[in-house]
């Protein structure tokens, strides 16, 4: 697939006007539709010099915090395969952490409570130290786990330490073998390969650099270790938007992406959520994952929009200075080559359950049973009420969101087969407000509607 030649434009001089008007040495972008790179661009220069080397889509760029969403894929692998699970407390696999009783959801979700980063010198800038050192310093949490959202590196941390106790290797070759050879990530590496951009900072009031430094963070590596280009990570992005290659399930993949800890920030409406290892964003309604990442000397974003699956990546070699132009490059996408709706066509599958549309009742609430594109049943509007929405499941249906979701709903039928009732744990719903044919929760007053 390609894009037109004035999109493609209209994306490269918003790319470059980020790089002028935010002092930023180079950058690297690509925007991805229905799982291909439809567009990349570059702009600036490695060293920050004019007349510079300019990097390439294949030029290396520290990731940073991007790194946990490969590691938390890592873990629902193998939650997947049986190796642990979700609600584990993470002394059932790591005895020796001073903070066994938090989960590895909580870890995942920065629900945890463990403080945000190492005792000592800053981590990110100093060369790192092994996993036992890591633990003799003792991290402790800063709040009762499960509470509320505190970001956690050393949460990751110790996820890293979990895959390698449960891979029987190191985080790193375990995420290379399970994911990153499989999805064709080459040039995504723990420590840089050449060609890789140096990191820099930009003097804040001055048209200068410096070099930041770069080691191995070892234990902390899972936080933010990872190298990664833009042709590669536009392979992430596409993951992220459904093209998983068998690395992870579809299921797996949904679960996800489910909004579970609110960054709440004061005088600020809520925008942002993290799910199970990726952030969520909700801009009107618009759904967003991914993860953004810094690191000294380098920022990193990773933009999906979950419903169409258009998605962004894009790096600069600079430790602050970005703005607005993940957003802005997806936008500009959006309005100069909107998506076709999907087209409506007749589906012969959804006639099995058409006995049960129409009208149904809880108590005196009327809702509206209706069956969606692939034999969803729809009940009234997820998010309105009591609205959900039901996939197939053998003999039942189970509940994929709203007030119900996880929750099966069985249908119960009377003598000649037709359906009487809806049952969702102990709500009944039935065709007609308390249905006097019917068994209703508390029975029905003999006077009935007088």
């Amino acid at each position: 697939m390609t894009i037109d030649a004035a999109t493609a434009r209209a994306l490269s001089q918003r790319l470059a006007v980020e790089q002028s008007t935010q002092r930023l040495p180079s950058i690297a972008a690509g925007i991805v539709r229905d799982g291909a790179l439809v567009w990349s661009d570059v702009a600036g220069t490695l060293d920050g010099q004019a007349g510079g080397t300019p990097p390439t889509t294949d030029t290396q760029y520290r990731i940073g915090s991007i790194s946990k969403t490969f590691v938390a894929v890592e873990v629902l692998r193998l939650r997947d395969e049986g190796r642990l699970d979700l609600g584990d407390p993470i002394g059932t696999h790591l005895p020796e952490v001073p903070f066994p009783q938090v989960t590895v959801a909580q870890l995942l979700t920065h629900t945890s409570g463990l403080q945000a980063e190492t005792d000592g010198d800053w981590w990110e800038r100093t060369e790192g130290v092994p996993w036992a050192e890591l633990m003799a310093s003792a991290p402790r949490l800063r709040s009762t786990p499960g509470t509320g959202f505190h970001y956690s590196n050393v949460g990751f941390a110790a996820l890293g330490e979990l895959i390698a106790r449960l891979r029987d290797r190191p985080w790193d070759e375990a995420v290379r073998t399970g994911i990153l050879e499989p999805l064709g990530m080459t040039r995504t590496t723990v420590r840089p390969v050449a060609p890789a951009a140096p990191g820099l900072a930009v003097h804040p009031w001055a048209d200068l650099v410096h070099v930041e430094p770069e080691h191995d963070a070892v234990a902390m590596a899972p936080a933010g270790q990872l190298w990664s280009t833009v042709d590669d990570l536009a392979r992430w992005a596409a993951f992220l938007g459904g093209r998983t290659a068998g690395v992870l399930s579809e299921a797996t993949r949904v679960e996800m992406l489910r909004p579970i800890a609110v960054n709440d920030l004061p005088g600020v409406a809520w925008t942002g959520a993290h799910a199970l290892g990726w952030q969520v964003w909700n801009v009107d309604g618009r759904r967003f994952a991914g993860h953004g990442g810094s690191m000294p000397g380098f920022l990193a974003t990773l933009r999906v929009d979950i419903e169409s699956g258009d998605g962004i990546v894009l790096m600069t070699n600079s430790t602050s200075g970005l703005g607005t132009s993940t957003s802005d490059l997806l936008d500009l996408l959006a309005e100069k080559e909107p998506l076709a709706p999907k087209p409506w066509s007749a589906d012969s599958a959804e006639a099995a359950a058409l006995d049960l549309v129409g009208p149904w009742f809880w108590g005196t609430y009327a809702f509206t049973l209706s069956i969606a594109p692939e034999g969803v049943l729809r009940l009234g509007t997820p998010g309105e009420g009591r609205g959900a929405r039901f996939r197939p499941d053998g003999d039942a249906w189970v509940v994929l969101d709203g007030y119900y979701r996880d929750e099966p709903l069985t249908v119960e039928r009377d003598a000649s087969g037709q359906p009487v009732r809806l049952l969702i744990a102990s709500f009944a719903f039935t065709r007609t407000p308390y249905d006097p044919d019917a068994t209703v929760p508390g029975g029905v007053d003999e006077a009935g509607w007088h």
